[in-house]
Order: structure tokens, then sequence, then C-alpha cells
């Protein structure tokens, strides 16, 4: 099967030849590339070269032409700051006097620089992979997307005390998302990964998110012109298992606090779920433990289809070695082949 193959079948609930792997591996393309990760993410066609690399060298089955979390509060105009070996993060908030949100507006994807270099990215992996490998865009949904905007302590008082401003922000960062994400469908991403943490059970109690995120996920997800994987970025999710699937979203991605066989049957021929290996302590695995860890996963998870592996947060970090992604590949593909066998 090629990739494609492989991660279509796992959609549908059935078994493919083998696990499918996204190695969300963002920053790691600028080792191949011997850049730093400023220069890297400074032109899509770096990025593009990237993930192709890291795609033959570990022999995975996506391209994840992610940049970084703060990108599209920099699109808004917003400040990012650099490290030498971690993601870019947002600097100052972009919104300081909350009055300021109704004045505030969407950025145009044609017109913004950085929107645009990732968006090349996009065009040069759908020529490069001729569809037999999916492409995977990303996307903040317009719920999460304002602690980057505001800052937590801000955006919690306006989600409880200024319902007004909360909806003025939620509208402006729909009309965006949903624009963004229809451009990397254009550009020829395959699905889209709705990132979500603030609608996670570990930040937002089940009542709270039936009456905000639910809602704007239904609404916004219905209107991107792809499938969509929602993403809680290390967030558990089991206690809203049950309204997932009501979204529109096709997978899940599950945090490493929760047990991978409950989640497994809580969205069994339901949501398939992606993860959920643990991308902090990936950096002090051994290989034997990498071995051991995966085998477990792919056992409890793998079984019927379903299941993707991957990380649980959507960007494994730049200090997770060479020697333990291999040892990753390599299980996969020792211990994925279905039928799974248990042992």
């Amino acid at each position: 099967m090629t990739s494609m193959e492989r991660v279509l079948t796992t959609l549908s609930h059935k078994e493919p030849d083998r696990v499918p792997l996204f190695l969300l591996a963002t920053m790691h393309g600028a080792k191949e590339l011997g850049m730093s990760i400023k220069e890297y993410f400074s032109k899509g066609e770096n990025v593009a070269e990237g993930q192709i690399r890291i795609n033959l060298k570990y022999n995975t089955d996506c391209y994840y032409p992610f940049f970084y979390a703060p990108l599209e509060t920099e699109a808004f105009g917003g400040e990012v700051i650099y490290t030498e070996d971690g993601p870019p993060n947002s600097g100052r908030p972009l919104i300081t006097d909350i009055q300021k949100i109704n004045s505030l507006t969407a950025p145009k994807v044609k017109d913004s620089e950085v929107l645009l270099k990732v968006l090349k990215s996009i065009q040069i992996l759908k020529k490069h992979s001729k569809d037999k490998i999916p492409i995977i865009g990303v996307v903040m949904s317009p719920f999460s997307l304002p602690v980057l905007q505001l800052g937590f302590e801000k955006y919690l008082d306006i989600m409880h005390f200024r319902k007004d401003l909360f909806n003025h922000l939620m509208k402006v960062n729909q009309e965006f998302c949903i624009d963004w994400a229809n451009a990397q469908i254009e550009a020829g991403a395959t699905a889209i990964t709705y990132f979500d943490p603030v609608s996670s059970s570990t930040i937002i109690p089940r009542k709270l998110y039936l009456e905000t995120g639910f809602q704007i996920a239904v609404h916004t997800i219905a209107q991107i012109k792809g499938s969509t994987a929602t993403h809680f970025a290390s967030g558990n999710c089991l206690p809203i298992a049950d309204l997932l699937p009501q979204t529109g979203t096709a997978v899940v991605a599950v945090s490493t606090e929760e047990d991978i066989s409950k989640v497994k049957e809580a969205f069994k021929n339901k949501l398939t779920v992606l993860g959920n290996m643990n991308g902090i302590e990936m950096r002090r695995w051994t290989p034997e433990q990498t071995d051991k860890i995966v085998k477990d996963l792919i056992q409890k998870a793998a079984p019927g289809g379903g299941f993707i592996l991957s990380d649980n947060h959507g960007e494994i970090p730049f200090q997770v070695s060479d020697e333990v992604l291999f040892a990753v590949s390599e299980a996969v593909h020792k211990y994925g082949t279905y039928p799974i066998i248990k042992s």
C-alpha cells in the first residue's frame, strides 16, 4: 500500500497492511538542512525539503508542513521569538487592551507573507507526493487562538465576563480559521489538523465546552472543505468523547495521560485515534524503551484499524534524537503489520 492508501484504510476503520506512522517532527528538518530554526522557517521551500527528507529517512506516512504555533498571530501582526533549540514562541500578546477586540479584523491569506510561505511548502509537497503521501495542514481553532492573541488570563476574563467581546473575537477568528484552512486545502493539503487545546478536559469542564468550544467547532469544521483531525496538544478528551464525533471531525489526537485502550474503545468505529507517545519523555528514551513503548501502544490500540501512531502533542521536541526516531519507525514496521500479533 502507499501511505495514502494505508491512511485512508485506517480512517475507514479497517485494517491496512500496517499501522500508519505520523512522525510529527517539525524542527528536525532544520537539522537535515544544516540550518538554524529561524533560517529554516524563513522559506516554504526549506520546510518542504525538510519534510521530504524526514519522510524518506524514517519511512513515515505523512508530510507535516506545520511551521510553529504563533504563526497565525504573526499573520495578525503579533511578535514571534526564536530560540536555537526549540519552537518559535509568541512574544508580547497581540492585544493588550481588550477593548481593541472590537476593532480587530481577520488578515487576508493572500496578503500575508508568513501564510504564503506555508502555502508554498504545501504546493511543493503536493507536486512531490503525487497523491501517494497525505499532506497535513494545520489551523488553530478559533476558540484556542485567543490564548496567543491575549494571554490566558485576559482570555478567561472575557470568556466568562465579557460575552460581547468574546463573541466578536470568535467571529473574527472563525472567519480567519475557515479561510486559512481552505487555502491550505486548495494548495494541496489532504486534511487539516484543528488544534484546540483550550477545549480539552484538562483546561475547561464539559459544561463550558458544550457552551463554547463545541459549538464553535461544529460551525467551523462544517465549513472546512476537507477532512479534519482534532488535536488537543497533550490535553485530555475522554470526558467529552461522546461529543467529539458530533463536531464533524474524523480523527482525534489524544493525551499520553489517558489510557490508550480506553480511548480506542470510546472512539471505536467513530473516530480514528492518533497518538499517544510522550514527546517530552522521548528525549530520554533509549532504543530499547522505545521499542517496548511502541509495541505496547500498537497492541492496545491498533487491532481493527482506526489507529495512527504519533506523539501526543503534535510537535516532537528538537532534542529527541535521531536514534529514538529511528527506533520508533523500526518498531512500527516490526510490530505494526496486520494482523496484529499480541505477545
